[in-house]
């Protein structure tokens, strides 16, 4: 999508695009669970560590420091679930998100944007989360139960 607007000096029409935003979150697996993170920062509630792609970084060193910048573990990402684009998931702006799951050693300990980090299972999902994470993390879950089948579009 583009907009334009007039060069209020010369006169010339000028674009201004608008893409969506790539961002990356990560479905940390330790201890029988996945990491949860509680936002400090709008929208609030429980989410999968994540967050913004920087300019000149890959998805998977995004994924890497996202998760070490919110719940201070070091992971190894061994899959990648799937990408999810819906452009109502973030009420914020239209972003785009590459999920990988990932793997790590200890506990989280919160940090940066995150008020808590805690490990959750299938059965002890917060009810209410940020942004589309309950769907991703039921895909999550329905892929652990039958990895030969990738999770479906929707």
């Amino acid at each position: 999508m583009k907009e334009t607007f007039i060069c209020p000096e010369c006169g010339k029409a000028l674009f201004r695009y608008k893409n969506p935003f790539p961002t990356v979150d990560i479905i940390i697996r330790v201890r029988g669970g996945i990491v949860l993170i509680e936002r400090k920062n709008p929208p609030y509630g429980w989410a999968i560590p994540g967050g913004f792609v920087d300019y000149g970084e890959s998805l998977e060193t995004a994924a890497v420091r996202e998760a070490k910048e919110e719940t201070s573990l070091d992971v190894r990402l061994v899959y990648q679930l799937g990408a999810y684009s819906d452009p109502e998931r973030d009420p914020r702006h239209h972003t785009i998100s590459v999920v990988f799951i990932a793997e790590a050693e200890g506990m989280p300990i919160a940090a940066d944007d995150a008020l808590s980090a805690r490990v959750f299972t299938a059965e002890t999902l917060p009810e209410t989360m940020a942004f589309d994470h309950r769907r991703i993390c039921m895909d999550y879950f329905a892929f652990m139960a039958h990895p030969e089948k990738p999770c479906k579009p929707k």
